[in-house]
């Protein structure tokens, strides 16, 4: 079994990946030109729960993924963090 303090640093990095990704997610939403509202009903949902993908306390499924991509036109490497385009 992994120690209790690889669990935390797993934790904490998984933590800062998911914060990562709601800010770029909201970056792209905004450079894309939607709201919040618009983009929650895009992906079927209310905008509180949208909202909680960019404030990184969600995450993302693939289809949400590929959804958001294609509306704001952005890779989904640049949404995870791997590239800056």
């Amino acid at each position: 079994l992994p120690s209790k303090n690889i669990e935390t640093e797993r934790t904490l990095l998984f933590m800062e990946i998911k914060k990562s990704v709601g800010q770029r997610l909201s970056l792209a939403r905004k450079a894309a030109g939607y709201t919040q509202e618009q983009t929650a009903n895009k992906l079927q949902m209310l905008r509180q729960a949208y909202a909680r993908y960019e404030n990184g306390i969600f995450e993302l499924n693939y289809e949400q993924m590929i959804t958001l991509c294609k509306l704001f036109d952005c890779s989904s490497d640049y949404l995870l963090g791997l590239s800056e385009i």
